[in-house]
């Protein structure tokens, strides 16, 4: 079981987080007009999962306006921005920040996402919601590059995940 932590106290992930090498897990999350998105739509693409505990955080809400910016020239690549967030603060946030470089993506429903990928904090006070991580896929659907950032209120290491499909 992975942890990370939330203002320096320790915090218990379900399931084990996805490591360099294996095949992506599928996934069924819901798009801002309430309809399904899989990762298999983007068979043959880079893909960079920006997955994080609410877009109402600023670091959250950081992370996705600096992907939005930093992926958006980088061919064959589609950045996901995934939260437990209801589809409707992703579109608001979207249209109110100008983000058109980002699929946003939410978490509600019940899906394995959370569990697939070892991201669903089991305790502490943000219990329930995703962990701040970023995963990118490559063309071939195996994982290429991880980080399960080790504190909640910090910012990931974007280079790096820019790096691993350049």
């Amino acid at each position: 079981m992975a942890t990370t932590n939330f203002k320096g106290q320790p915090v218990k992930l379900i399931g084990e987080f996805i490591q360099v090498g294996k095949v992506a897990p599928d996934f069924e999350l819901v798009k801002t007009d309430l309809s399904s998105f899989s990762l298999k739509d983007l068979n043959g693409k880079n893909v960079i999962l920006n997955i994080f505990p609410s877009l109402d955080t600023s670091v959250c809400a950081t992370s996705v306006r600096k992907f939005n910016k930093m992926a958006a020239g980088m061919k064959d690549t589609v950045v996901l921005a995934i939260s437990k967030d209801l589809p409707f603060a992703h579109a608001r946030f979207c249209t109110t920040e100008g983000i058109e470089n980002v699929v946003p993506l939410s978490d509600f429903r019940f899906s394995d996402f959370d569990e697939s990928y070892g991201v669903r904090m089991a305790d502490g006070p943000l219990a329930g919601l995703l962990a701040r991580a970023v995963v990118v896929i490559g063309k071939d659907g195996k994982v290429a590059y991880t980080e399960l950032v080790p504190e909640i209120t910090q910012e990931p290491d974007y280079d790096k995940a820019l790096a691993a499909i350049k």
